[in-house]
C-alpha cells in the first residue's frame, strides 16, 4: 500500500533469545552469591538474627585489620635486637604495604559496592573502602596466616589456632554484612598467592642493604 517498512529497532531494545552460557553462568553464580550472602549475614545489625554476637565478630574484624598490623610490625622492628628478626619483621612490613597497594587497586578498578545490608560503622575506613571485592580482611589473613606458618617455630595446636584465625576473619565479613562470599573467597585466594610474591622478592642484607641499614 506504499507504506515503508518498519525501521529496525535499537540493540539495547532487541530481546536477547540465545544469550550466551557464559552469561548465563556468571549471571546466575551473582545471584546465588548475593543470596547466599544476604541469608549468611546474621550479625549485619543490632537486630539480626545472631545480632548479640556483633561486638564479637567487630572484635575480629580488628584482629584483621592493616593498622594493627602495620603498627605491630613497626613497633617490633623498633624494638628487635636481632637481625634475623629485623628481617622477618621488614618483609611482613612489606607483604603488608603490598597488600594494602593491591587490595586498593583492584578496589578501585571492579568498584563493586557493598552489600546493601552492611551497616558502615567499620574501624578506620578510607576512600576505597566504600568498595567490596576483594576483601582486604581476608586477603590479609591469608597472607599473614602463610608468613606466619612458614616464619615462626610454632607447636602444631598454635598453628592450628593461626589457620582458625584466618579462617573466622574471612567468614565474619560475611556475617557482618560487610562482603560478599566472593569477595571473602576472592580475597582469600589473593592473599594466598600474594605470598609467593613475597617470599619471591624477599628482602635482605644482601639484596636490599640500604632498608637494613634504617633498622
Amino acid at each position: 500500500s506504499g507504506s515503508s517498512a518498519a525501521a529496525p529497532l535499537p540493540d539495547e531494545d532487541c530481546m536477547r533469545l540465545n544469550p550466551s552460557f557464559l552469561g548465563i553462568a556468571l549471571s546466575s553464580l551473582l545471584a546465588i552469591d548475593l543470596w547466599a550472602s544476604k541469608r549468611l549475614g546474621v550479625c549485619a545489625g543490632e537486630g539480626s538474627a545472631w545480632g548479640s554476637a556483633r561486638p564479637l565478630m567487630k572484635v575480629i574484624e580488628v584482629s584483621g585489620h592493616g593498622i594493627p598490623w602495620l603498627l605491630g610490625t613497626i613497633y617490633g622492628l623498633c624494638q628487635s635486637d636481632s637481625s634475623a628478626a629485623r628481617e622477618v619483621l621488614l618483609n611482613l612490613l612489606f607483604a603488608l604495604l603490598l597488600d594494602l597497594v593491591l587490595v586498593a587497586v583492584v578496589k578501585g578498578l571492579v568498584k563493586r559496592r557493598r552489600p546493601t545490608h552492611n551497616k558502615m560503622d567499620m574501624f578506620v575506613t578510607i576512600s576505597v573502602d566504600k568498595y567490596s571485592f576483594p576483601s582486604g580482611h581476608a586477603t590479609r589473613a591469608a597472607l599473614v596466616c602463610r608468613f606466619v606458618l612458614h616464619h615462626l617455630v610454632l607447636a602444631v595446636p598454635l598453628r592450628v589456632l593461626v589457620v582458625l584465625w584466618a579462617l573466622i576473619v574471612g567468614i565474619s565479613r560475611v556475617m557482618l554484612g560487610r562482603h560478599n562470599v566472593t569477595d571473602v573467597l576472592f580475597g582469600l585466594l589473593l592473599g594466598y598467592m600474594l605470598y609467593s610474591v613475597v617470599e619471591y622478592c624477599w628482602l635482605s642484607p644482601l639484596s636490599a642493604p640500604a632498608l637494613f641499614a634504617l633498622w
